[in-house]
């Protein structure tokens, strides 16, 4: 077991490795999980814990689903306990409101389809009220590193769960930084999508109209690939829309914020040490690749923030969540009904919250003017506090920690926290990249290009050790090299993998990109394939044939390996010939199988065999 201060982490694509050599497999997983998460009882990471009677129903199902064509499989999350699991008691934290949903939340369900396991709902500021993970009756969640600093929250246990390597990923919920701050406080990559990208059906809701679902991963790849499987339209869900991601692209321009920023806590002076590193770190990278940096007033979006908690959106809270309130007196954690009740304030008139929704309007505007095509770069976090002071000083210590977040979803801007070294030793520091609701793919490519390693590939960086860099040497900073071009390969698919199909999620969660339509050249044959599901076998022949219509995509060589050692006999990665003459690698299928194939040539593609 690991000792108080050790880390173990666990990601998806170093589980996947295992489970395909056969030197791990997922009922071990969950086993040590289990016994970790009692091992580490006392750290309040989860409110329905990690039981092998519970997950045992989901490993059996893998046996039905092929890893090759679940992205997931095998690959165990954690759940905030505000998110609906099947059968499992939702509770918000607070026991007298738990009821036990019948189906899934819209993104569980997803996540599960796709061969991932719920291990346990994990705990929470009571009704996501809160920044601070402090605010349960369940208890506080210790930070991952250093037991007596806060976690952040709401999403407290869904943050402290991944970091202290309880699950490969978990969920939680951000309507004014809780998918972001708790990422900052224990050394994670806090994605949070865009308004409506990811469905909230099956979620408590806090501030409806702003409520994201977001994932805590220990890399951008890793949150990438949930997001790849979790993103789309639910027509049962009001707030839920069509939000394509796309792939992801450098950013025209990087915005720092002008002029000196507010820091606070016992780590303030270290905290604007960190946040000085990574401006200059940021600086210097932008340099290298050619982007421009500019330095903008901010004040915006600390104003776009002010309307979220000393405006009348605290109302949609009361409006959510009030009748529980008022007809269970004194069962409420006491600062959240505080907090709550501040919604029926009688100044939170219909007219004010009209005021307020044209004056968003107008920052919005401001927003979208200045951010087009561009990233903004801030601290996640100011500085961080102690599980003592925050319970002496609830309410200011928890304010501050939203310094930062709360105007993301008022303003409809996607973010992506990441770590950004250390502001002391086992205290991790880290940025937030803001961008447009409708230009995620910006804000990917600036944080893979931060990583240093090419877009898609998004890792930690930088630490407190690092030498300081005195304000005379700030313009003379050696520049980092550009980072290498991502080496890809176009690729032809023909069937399931096509956009539309069930194993598109394969091509996405290897960061490959959809290039264009196309056609072979007119020499090949189609077959049916009698599989479950049905697969097509394109094969290439002497002499007639036909031009049999596909797509081209392309793929990262990184990820192209593995993901032809995962295709199943008697399909394979080949030469496939475009009517233009030129080969590309892409599926074909072995002579033997398609002999007793049903022929379908003459139907000239997959679509026309079996639509979507």
């Amino acid at each position: 077991m690991s000792s108080e201060n050790e880390v173990r982490e666990m990601t998806i694509e170093g589980l996947r490795s295992q489970y395909r050599d056969g030197t791990l497999t997922p009922a071990q997983v969950v086993a040590e999980i289990v016994a970790r998460a009692v091992a580490e009882r006392e750290m309040n990471v989860w409110i329905t814990p990690p039981d092998m009677t519970f997950v045992q129903p989901y490993l059996d199902r893998l046996t039905s689903l092929r890893m090759e064509e679940a992205p997931l499989w095998g690959i165990p999350f954690a759940v905030k306990d505000n998110i609906d699991v099947a059968g499992l008691p939702t509770t918000a934290a607070c026991a007298e409101y738990a009821y036990v949903p019948e189906e899934h939340a819209s993104v569980v369900e997803r996540l599960v389809a796709a061969g991932a396991i719920p291990v346990g709902k994990t705990n929470l500021d009571q009704f996501a009220t809160g920044l601070v993970g402090v605010r349960s009756p369940y208890g506080d969640t210790h930070n991952a590193l250093r037991p007596e600093l806060i976690s952040g929250g709401s999403s407290s246990g869904s943050a402290v769960a991944v970091a202290r390597g309880l699950a490969a990923f978990a969920l939680g919920t951000d309507t004014a930084g809780s998918g972001r701050v708790p990422a900052a406080l224990n050394g994670l990559v806090g994605y949070k999508p865009s308004l409506g990208a990811w469905p909230t059906r099956g979620v408590v809701p806090a501030c409806a109209s702003l409520d994201c679902v977001t994932v805590f991963a220990q890399s951008l790849d890793d949150a990438l690939t949930v997001d790849a499987v979790v993103r789309g339209l639910d027509e049962r869900d009001p707030w839920s829309r069509l939000v394509d991601r796309g792939a992801s692209l450098l950013p025209t321009r990087i915005f720092l914020p002008d002029g000196p920023l507010a820091f606070y806590g016992p780590y303030a002076g270290a905290y604007r040490a960190a946040w000085e590193r990574a401006a200059r770190e940021w600086v210097s990278l932008a340099d290298a690749a050619g982007i421009p940096v500019e330095y903008v007033d901010v004040s915006l979006f600390a104003r776009a923030a002010a309307i979220l908690y000393e405006g009348p959106w605290v109302a949609e809270r009361w409006a959510a969540l009030g009748g529980f309130v008022e007809g269970n007196p004194g069962v409420t954690y006491p600062v959240t009904e505080k907090i709550l009740r501040g919604g029926a304030a009688e100044e939170y008139s219909a007219a004010s919250v009209f005021r307020a929704m044209h004056e968003l309007q107008r920052y919005k505007l401001e927003a979208r003017r200045l951010l087009r095509g561009a990233v903004l770069v801030m601290p996640t976090c100011g500085g961080t506090w102690t599980r003592a002071e925050v319970l002496a000083d609830p309410i200011a210590t928890n304010r501050e920690m939203g310094r930062y977040t709360n105007h993301c979803n008022l303003l409809d801007l996607a973010a992506v926290a990441i770590p950004a070294g250390e502001a002391a030793a086992r205290t991790p520091f880290g940025v937030t990249l803001f961008g447009l609701g409708d230009e995620e793919a910006v804000v990917c490519g600036a944080a893979a290009l931060y990583a240093g390693v090419g877009v898609g590939h998004a890792a930690k960086r930088g630490s407190a050790a690092e030498p300081e860099l005195t304000s005379a040497r700030t313009a003379d900073v050696d520049m980092l090299p550009a980072p290498a071009p991502v080496p890809t390969t176009l690729v032809a698919v023909c069937g399931l993998h096509m956009r539309g199909y069930p194993l598109e999620p394969q091509m996405l969660s290897c960061g490959a990109r959809f290039i264009r339509e196309d056609e072979t050249a007119a020499t090949y044959s189609l077959v049916k394939l009698p599989t479950t599901p049905a697969k097509p076998g394109l094969v290439k022949r002497e002499s007639g044939g036909a031009a049999i219509r596909l797509e081209v995509w392309e793929m990262p060589l990184v990820a192209f390996g593995g993901f032809v050692a995962a295709i199943p006999a008697p399909l394979g990665i080949g030469k496939v010939e475009l009517r233009d003459g030129t080969e590309v690698p892409g599926f074909v299928c072995e002579a033997y199988a398609a002999a007793g194939a049903e022929d379908v040539t003459a139907l000239r593609g997959w679509r026309s065999v079996v639509p979507v």
